[in-house]
């Protein structure tokens, strides 16, 4: 359904409230922590943790009520037949390993005999777990980063609708960095209302498998090419292939063991990422160069975010990783940093999907590894002192968020200056570029004309930065005219005025020049110029430049654009003492040449 008809926005605008209400609840949490019973069981109904988010058995719940590690509930016992029970209740808080219930929430469980223990029912009480601030912090960024993703993605099905788009949006409904423990625990207090909540996200979940597939079979020119239709018309036998894995998952609801189920369901997610990767990489050599560009964003996007999310949810869905670690389940602010790993999928899509020309995937990545890098060592020195802190200090909650505030305000300013540092120490190419335009800066300086000058403005940027395409428009009789020109044909644009695209009213700043709308035969694809640079001062503009980007399809990033600005300024100066000089040398020539008619001999200079 197309995102442009009066149908397809009301559906747009629902599923985003939708997804929405999935995790924006989830927020209280930081206000009002929930509580847990600290038991986290499979599908098969084993227990395989008994501490949950508390950090001795002495506070958890379920070890003071004797539960132990290798036990079993009595699925059988617990069925949801019929639903309003409380031991239905009870089997379904305990569904998908969550460990989260409102705080005073009792449910009642069914333990096999195991051993020389017999079979038992066991109460537990929700308690609360002490406040963290580190998992404040974590549960805080997760659901802005989920929030953010949702409404990234819904507005690119408003701006841009088709099923490329709509595939994504329908994938991120899920699978985005926001929890839905809060909506759980909410819904608790209603089986039937928390048993309709989980089929709606098994559907959802087997949906976004499906927006994947479809998202990477059309990305980013949302369209299909030649062998890959035959993979777009299987879509639909596939996603009823993952609805019939996600229901039997929700078997252990009804009695029966479905751990196998429940692990299938997310294997199928590492199988479906794993193809949605080679569906991306098997189809870029099929793309333009600037295509190509974007789809690298779209394939490193979902190298990160794809695995990590993953991850996750195998981790908090399943006892897999605790039985092959032999270990406890991953605390939440550790699995919340893997959640926010999936929101670099959507950035990246996003960049992707919106803009026709994009920088260098390697730009963004080194930049996220630094960030990684300054957070993780932080993370791990204070993330216990944090704690203690929070223990002994009676701070009110505003104090907490104003020290949270602080201490990303230094790291975002740490991770400027660091990233600064990187590019100038790993990009070879970038430093090699910036001396041959010092170099060039310094010619421009010395020119003895006009000519020599758009010579230098052209064809250096042209060979330091490789570009594709780059033009000097001058300002002559109120309009500018091309003079100079690298990559330009006979045929293409040679004159612009101001006030008309792609050029502004007034001239006194970079610009990046648009991609449609100017009317006029500028050069096409690669040689297109992207980013436009007056040579100007307040009072006149001299000359206005225009840049392609890279041959090999990638925009200007913020350090080139600075370069190509900064050669600019030197050939204001330029342009400026060499029309004084013609200018003087016209007058000496009236004169002498005055002089000559009133038979005057030219005094000596």
């Amino acid at each position: 359904m197309s995102g442009r008809t009066l149908a397809g926005r009301a559906l747009l605008a629902l599923l985003t409230l939708y997804g929405l209400a999935l995790i924006v609840p989830d927020f209280a949490r930081i206000a009002r922590p929930l509580g847990s019973f600290g038991l986290s069981t499979n599908g098969d109904g084993l227990i395989y943790d008994i501490l949950g988010p508390f950090a001795t058995e002495d506070e958890s719940p379920a070890a003071r009520a004797g539960l132990r590690i290798g036990e079993r509930l009595d699925l059988v016992a617990m069925r949801c037949v019929p639903i309003d029970t409380t031991r239905c209740a009870a089997n379904l808080a305990m569904w998908g390993g969550v460990i989260y219930a409102m705080p005073g929430r009792a449910v009642t469980l069914t333990i096999l005999a195991e051993g020389d223990r017999p079979a038992r029912e066991v109460v537990l009480v929700a308690k609360q777990a002490s406040r963290s601030v580190t998992l404040d912090i974590a549960v805080a960024l997760s659901q802005f980063a989920g929030v953010l993703i949702v409404l990234g993605a819904a507005w690119l099905v408003w701006t841009r609708p088709g099923p490329m788009t709509w595939g994504f949006f329908v994938y991120v409904l899920y699978f985005n960095p926001g929890q839905q423990f809060q909506l759980i625990a909410w819904l608790q207090q209603w089986p039937r209302a928390q048993l309709a909540h989980m089929v709606g996200v098994n559907i959802l979940q087997a949906a976004g498998y499906i927006g994947l597939l479809l998202f990477a079979l059309r990305a980013p020119v949302d369209r299909t090419e030649g062998r890959w239709r035959l993979v777009e018309r299987a879509l639909p036998a596939l996603f009823i292939l993952f609805l019939i894995i996600e229901f039997i998952s929700l078997g252990s609801l009804f009695g029966y063991r479905t751990e196998f189920a429940m692990r299938s369901t997310l294997l199928v997610g590492f199988a479906v990422s794993a193809a949605a990767v080679a569906i991306l990489i098997g189809r870029r050599r099929d793309l333009t160069p600037r295509d190509y560009q974007r789809i690298r964003w779209v394939i490193w996007g979902c190298l990160i975010g794809l695995p990590a999310n993953l991850i996750a949810e195998i981790w908090q869905e399943t006892s897999l990783p605790s039985s092959l670690l032999g270990g406890r389940t991953a605390p939440d602010d550790l699995l919340a940093f893997f959640y926010l790993l999936n929101g670099l999928l959507c950035l990246f899509v996003v960049v992707a999907v919106r803009r026709r020309t994009v920088v260098s995937v390697g730009v963004p990545l080194r930049r996220a590894t630094v960030l990684g890098l300054l957070l993780s060592l932080p993370a791990f020195l204070v993330h216990e002192e944090l704690n203690t802190i929070h223990e002994w200090a009676d701070l009110p909650d505003w104090a907490w968020l104003a020290l949270a505030s602080v201490l990303v305000y230094l790291i975002a300013r740490l991770h400027e200056w660091t990233t600064e540092m990187a590019d100038w120490l790993l990009d070879r190419t970038f430093r090699q570029a910036e001396v041959r335009l010092e170099h060039a800066g310094r010619a421009i300086e010395g020119a003895e004309s006009l000519a020599e000058i758009e010579r230098l403005l052209t064809a250096e940027p042209v060979q330091a930065l490789g570009l594709a395409s780059a033009a000097v428009f001058r300002q002559e009789g109120g309009v500018f005219r091309r003079r100079a020109s690298v990559g330009w044909r006979a045929g293409d644009a040679d004159v612009l005025r101001a006030g008309a695209p792609p050029l502004p009213e007034v001239l006194e700043k970079p610009f990046a020049v648009p991609i449609s709308g100017t009317g006029l035969a500028l050069p096409d694809d690669l040689a297109r110029p992207v980013f436009a640079v007056p040579v100007a001062n307040p009072r006149r503009a001299f000359a206005v430049v225009l840049y392609g980007g890279h041959e090999a399809g990638t925009d200007l990033n913020g350090p080139e654009q600075e370069l190509l600005a900064k050669l600019a300024r030197v050939a204001e100066v330029a342009y400026g003492q060499v029309e004084r000089d013609m200018l003087k040398e016209r007058v000496e020539r009236l004169e002498s040449l005055l002089g000559e008619a009133a038979g005057v001999k030219p005094s000596p200079a």
